[in-house]
């Protein structure tokens, strides 16, 4: 009875001195009110859960819509809007269920574009699904100013980094999902996805050094602006470059891009600033003085950020699969291989991949090897780089 007692007055004197329990998150507002954080944005730390609501049951997977702290490319503190999916069966493996946080491909750049609400969701079938049923919980962030109030900061390297690391840390702080900090986290990517994917990588070590980051797939990747402008220049892809200076403009207020524009910049930039991925393809071949007075690219200002935007700065620490499509129209083939062999020369663990398509195929034809990929990372194998 004596010890009983003691073990008793010992726990009343731990809850007595460890003050009040951190409050869980709320349950956010419904509809789209949902996506408008509250003003001034609570205090916190990136990661945090502003607020969040259940997804429709689909009885496999238990779904999250999460409202959450991160970081623009300035390093302004925004609240940005996602997805926490986790599949219902308890997790078997060894230690805590992995995450993957998943960098969504183009959608856009206007608000009813953000993957959280954009149709149809084209990589869930690919390997969202396969990343689900092999239990590992995936974390899907809609980016800065998708869904979110202000422009969408397409294609900025930083803001996107951000934004996929800290989808991952507001996984392991939503009670609801299930899930532990710690545990093996790996970052995924296609085209727009693999530049996010890739970001995060490359800011992971400083941004975000308590995450256990095994694995990074990238595919599509633009990795240097300036070489992807220049393909994108009268090709077919042409409208991919006009949402990216719209991305740039909104990122980095100072690069002024209606100072540039003729009539017709004017138009498209007051017109198009809701435009999804569907409307990229009637701008093909079209070219940069068909709406401008001068060529921005071409100043010293739009060449400073261009070159923040570049990838390969920064090795990432964990292994990385890259990968691109040999007949790839919209991102060139050649900058993603000047990524390989910066990341290899800097001692990154590289699986280097080819694939005999163009930019669309390629991200169908890559997805096994993707998810088998990552499931060796997670399985603790160590990765065979071919440098």
């Amino acid at each position: 009875m004596r010890r009983l007692w003691t073990v008793l007055l010992a726990v009343v004197l731990v809850l007595a001195t460890a003050g009040p329990a951190a409050a869980d998150p709320p349950q956010g507002p419904a509809g789209d009110a949902f996506y408008t954080p509250p003003s001034p944005l609570p205090a916190g730390a990136d990661g945090d859960v502003v607020w969040w609501r259940p997804l429709p049951d689909s009885g496999a997977v238990k779904g999250y819509l999460v409202l959450y702290r991160s970081r623009s490319a300035t390093d302004t503190p925004i609240a940005v809007s996602g997805r926490v999916l986790v599949p219902a069966k308890p997790w078997t493996g060894s230690g805590p269920r992995p995450i993957v946080s998943v960098a969504s491909g183009t959608r856009g750049i206007g608000d009813r574009c953000a993957p959280s609400k954009f149709q149809p969701d084209y990589e869930k079938p690919l390997f969202i699904d396969a990343m689900l049923s092999r239990g590992w919980a995936v974390a899907i962030t809609d980016y800065e100013g998708l869904g979110t109030p202000g422009l969408h900061t397409y294609i900025v390297g930083r803001s996107e980094g951000h934004t996929v690391i800290d989808a991952v840390r507001a996984a392991t702080r939503l009670p609801a999902a299930g899930l532990a900090a710690g545990g093996p986290v790996a970052f995924s990517g296609y085209s727009q996805g693999g530049g996010g994917a890739a970001w995060a990588g490359e800011l992971a070590p400083s941004y975000a050094p308590e995450l256990n980051v095994v694995g990074i797939a990238a595919g599509g990747t633009p990795a240097d602006l300036n070489v992807v402008a220049k393909g994108l220049e009268g090709g077919i892809g042409f409208g991919f470059l006009l949402l990216s200076a719209l991305g740039l403009d909104a990122a980095y207020p100072e690069l002024d891009l209606p100072d540039y524009l003729n009539d017709r910049g004017r138009t498209l930039y007051e017109t198009q600033q809701d435009a999804c991925v569907d409307a990229v393809f009637g701008y093909a071949f079209g070219h940069i003085a068909d709406y401008t007075t001068s060529n921005p690219l071409t100043t010293a200002k739009w060449q400073a950020r261009l070159a923040e935007n570049e990838l390969g700065a920064r090795p990432p620490h964990a292994p990385v699969f890259l990968f691109h499509g040999s007949l790839d129209e919209i991102i060139p083939l050649s900058q993603a291989q000047t990524l390989r062999r910066e990341y290899c020369a800097a001692g990154v663990d590289v699986t280097w991949g080819t694939y005999l398509g163009e930019h669309v195929t390629t991200l169908a034809f890559s997805a096994g090897d993707v998810v088998n990929y990552l499931g060796d990372r997670f399985a603790g194998k160590p990765a065979r780089s071919n440098c």
